[in-house]
This record gives structure tokens, sequence and C-alpha cells, in this order.
């Protein structure tokens, strides 16, 4: 592991992030509570602010819908850089729950969610980027999106 911290691991990674997305519905984007950030579900929302769409198995294979769920990741790092200031406020990773919008013979769900998992560890470490996680299948997304994903942090 990289001595950088996350906002020089960004940098260092060459990621660029999206815009951190606004709530569509009501809901906070993030809330803090004791220690701990929650993060609401966030979804595939690009630099340009449009979103990835689609159903995995139908309009995307599993590679797609893993660099999709990269893509999610990197909106919720930006939700806690836009709010905390910098990624150096976060302790560690505490808490994934990867949604993936599947047709009903899919299987492959973690390994989607490996595509958030992953940038997590290579932002933050594997010590303090990998925590518990949770990848589940849907029938349905919002606006079709092919991945959700909401997450915990612990503040340093």
């Amino acid at each position: 592991m990289s001595n950088l911290n996350p906002d020089e691991q960004i940098k260092n990674l060459n990621l660029t992030l999206p815009p951190a997305p606004k709530p569509l519905g009501v809901y906070k984007p993030y809330l803090i509570v004791d220690n701990f950030i929650y993060v609401s579900g966030h979804g595939t929302v690009q630099e340009d602010g449009s979103l990835i769409i689609g159903k995995v198995g139908v309009d995307m294979d599993q590679d797609e819908a893993k660099l999709a769920a990269r893509q999610v990741g990197l909106a919720i790092l930006s939700t806690l850089k836009e709010n905390l200031g910098s990624l150096t406020k976060i302790k560690r990773v505490v808490k994934v729950l990867g949604m993936v919008n599947a047709v009903a013979e899919f299987e492959k769900h973690p390994f989607v969610i490996n595509g958030c998992s992953e940038l997590f560890a290579d932002v933050f470490g594997t010590e303090n980027g990998i925590g518990v996680r949770s990848a589940v299948g849907m029938g349905s997304l919002p606006d079709n999106i092919p991945v959700e994903i909401e997450a915990v942090f612990e503040l340093a």
C-alpha cells in the first residue's frame, strides 16, 4: 500500500470524480451519527452528470456492470469529498451494500460489486478500504441504472 493519503491516492490513480449527485427524492445524501457517516444509495453518475443505464444480462455483461459499480464508488467518494472537504476525514470503510439490476438468472452480483470494493481498497488501502459487504440482485433500480450502492464509513 502506498503511503499517500486518500486525496493524494485519487490523483495518483488518475481518477476523476463525477459531480456529487443531488437527492432525487426526500432524503439526505449522507448523515453523520456519532463517528460514522452513512451514505445514501448512489447510482452510476458519470463525469458529465449523465447515468450509465441498463439491466445486467440484457443491456450489459458482468464486466461492464463491474465498471458501472466502480463509477458508483467514484460518485460516493465525490459526495464524501464535497461534504467533508477531504477524504482524509474517512478512517475506514465499514459496510457496503451493493444492489445489481439484473435478470433473474444472473448470479455474479459479488463480482459486479467488486468494482466499487476494489476502488475503495485502492483509495483507502486494504486495511481501511475493505469492510463488510452485501451484494444482492434486484428486479429493477431507479432510472434503469445497473448498480446502486450505499455505504457506511467511520470518521477519522
